[in-house]
């Protein structure tokens, strides 16, 4: 198949022709009345540059180091739990992507195929993302595989103690995820971040789904290298604020004393230069992910980021930057936003108001 977009309106129309309406309305969906998702829209709508001129930017660089790693963009493939559900491939498409693109996967404990085979696609540096599904042994076990199969990173999710209450599921779907093992998460403590981190060695590990100052200082505190900012894109907790409204506190917070990544509605290289500016090293999508691998598995996901990134280096050179160095949040300003809010109002010239 030959995927051939020009814009982030061809990869959601072909991954809605390509979807069933259950697997749409999964990685649509958000919890109860949606608004948390709707609120990491509109955090970021509320946002906007302040460009300078008369620079040269005929030469620009998108790149970014992220710890050890140089990223070709400042984008990474945020974890999502049944990726084979969009690509047939699963963790394999996302890693493949990751690889061809210079971007960095990170790897769901709930996704197909095995971790060892995902590790084995590709060379390429990648991140395992634990959901805990049993006991202080369960654990052990798990990360010992990850550390064997030479994950570059390992990180705990850490905002799923309680399954979200997903409306848009339907009854078979919300059933399938009330599981025993799920109740294992409900123990999560910083005696879990100890017990990882003794495991992996000198890898990177990050925890995913802070949402605070005080809990990022924490991290730092538990030597924590990668505090990752996220509402699990509105999955879980409704009524929490947009990612992009903590950022800042949470930057601040950190010090640089650990990196700072962050998802949660970033659908467009502006948004991702918007977090870059306020102080992110990178920025995960998810939901863009799934919608491009819905759209043409692998090499629609490597169209997607191809357009990104193409969006990333049109945004700084009309804002006036030729690296992402030169961010910073003298570059925005607050202001009030023209339309309202919802998964696809990045999107304005989809076929009808939005896909449905």
């Amino acid at each position: 198949m030959s995927i051939d977009f020009t814009t982030g309106h061809d990869v959601i129309v072909m991954a809605r022709q390509n979807l069933s309406q259950d697997n749409w309305d999964y990685i649509c969906g958000a919890a109860e009345s949606e608004t948390t998702l709707r609120r990491n829209r509109l955090a970021l709508d509320c946002l906007a540059f302040r460009p300078r001129v008369l620079r040269d930017v005929r030469t620009i660089d998108t790149s970014t180091d992220f710890l050890d790693q140089k990223l070709r963009i400042p984008i990474v493939l945020a974890p999502m739990g049944g990726v084979e559900r969009f690509s047939p491939n699963g963790g394999n498409d996302v890693d493949t992507a990751a690889a061809a693109t210079g971007t960095m996967g990170f790897i769901s404990t709930v996704t197909q195929p095995s971790l060892e085979e995902i590790a084995a696609n590709s060379p390429h540096p990648k991140v395992f993302q634990i959901y805990v599904r049993g006991d202080d042994d369960w654990i052990r076990t798990l990360v010992r595989r990850v550390v064997k199969a030479d994950y570059w990173g390992v990180a705990l999710t850490v905002d799923s103690a309680f399954y979200g209450n997903r409306e848009r599921l339907n009854p078979t779907q919300m059933a399938l995820r009330r599981v025993p093992e799920r109740e294992f998460q409900k123990g999560l403590t910083w005696d879990t971040v100890k017990l990882i981190q003794d495991e992996i060695g000198d890898r990177p590990f990050m925890l995913k789904g802070i949402m605070t100052a005080e809990d990022a200082l924490l991290a730092v505190e538990h030597g924590v290298q990668v505090i990752y900012v996220s509402n699990h894109g509105g999955r879980q907790l409704d009524h929490l604020q947009g990612s992009m409204e903590v950022l800042p506190e949470i930057v601040a917070a950190v010090g640089g004393k650990a990196a700072v990544i962050i998802d949660g509605g970033f659908t467009r290289g502006t948004d991702i230069i918007k977090a870059i500016a306020l102080g992110a090293k990178a920025v995960g999508i998810g939901r863009l992910q799934a919608w491009a691998l819905g759209a043409g598995g692998a090499e629609g996901l490597i169209k997607c980021l191809e357009l990104l990134e193409t969006e990333i280096r049109t945004t700084m050179g009309l804002i006036g930057v030729t690296s992402l160095a030169q961010l910073d949040g003298s570059y925005i300003t607050k202001v009030l936003p023209v339309r309202l809010p919802h998964e696809m109002s990045a999107f304005p010239h989809l076929p009808g108001e939005r896909i449905v």
